[in-house]
């Protein structure tokens, strides 16, 4: 059996298993015989990737099949510092897998989505689980937080997800909630017109936020950026979800 290396979000880990994406996001969100439910996002990283800091090839020759010649679900490579020595680079495809365990792979973007002129509201996913409404754009927001930052901290890296506003991302004192399922709206609003372009670019809406989230709400893919390096990987719309992927966009609404 061949040994995969995932990259986890949620939360953030290095992982060694000799399942395939599918099967070990199943066992990843759901454990064994589906006694636990919790969502999972991960990357399948390239198996051949080395790095000093993680011992990978260690981990390797712990991973093998059990006695009764199943596979080896998981060995944890690192639970600490992940994000910053993973080279965007060496990462494959992205997978998000519901609570249910139904898994839905995402091939990375050739390029960053189109720029609007609105509010966005950012969920960190790694290395900190930060809940954030910005006037910056995905783009924008990376480099404040991470190649020219604003303020006296950095991060070398950051993996987040851009979250839906409906009609709030252009007039959040009036605009209607609609369907956006957020049980903080109020706290949401006041946060939203906190935002001024020069003085105020970025707010807090929870210094640490649960990093579950409906995937539903996901306005247009997740990002994933080391260093100077950032890339983009879009979500498949409702329309497609529906007509190809029923199974995991009916487990992800339940």
């Amino acid at each position: 059996m061949s040994i995969h290396l995932y990259y986890s979000l949620i939360p953030e880990a290095l992982i060694a298993s000799m399942l395939p994406p599918e099967k070990f996001g199943q066992y990843y969100a759901t454990g064994h015989k589906f006694k636990s439910k919790g969502q999972a996002v991960f990357f399948e990283v390239d198996p051949n990737y080395r790095h000093p800091y993680f011992d990978i090839d260690g981990c390797y020759k712990r991973c093998v099949a059990k006695a009764d010649g199943s596979p080896k679900n998981s060995i944890y490579v690192s639970m600490y510092r992940v994000t910053e020595h993973l080279p965007v680079s060496a990462l494959g495809k992205m997978y998000l897998t519901t609570a249910m365990g139904e898994t839905l792979g995402l091939s990375r973007g050739e390029a960053l989505p189109k720029v609007e002129k609105e509010l966005h509201m950012y969920q960190d996913l790694a290395p900190i689980n930060s809940l954030v409404v910005s006037v910056f754009d995905p783009a924008a927001y990376y480099a404040d937080v991470v190649t020219k930052p604003s303020h006296s901290f950095r991060f070398p890296g950051m993996c987040f997800v851009e979250l839906e506003l409906g009609m709030l991302a252009r007039d959040p004192a009036n605009g209607r909630e609609g369907d956006l399922p957020y049980s903080f709206m109020q706290h949401l609003r006041e946060a939203l017109m906190e935002l001024e372009p020069v003085s105020k670019q970025n707010k807090l809406v929870h210094r640490v936020h649960s990093l579950e989230f409906p995937f539903r709400m996901v306005k247009n893919g997740f990002f994933a950026g080391i260093g100077e390096e950032l890339v983009y990987y879009p979500m498949l719309s409702p329309v497609v979800l529906r007509k190809d992927h029923s199974n995991w966009w009916r487990s992800a609404n339940l």
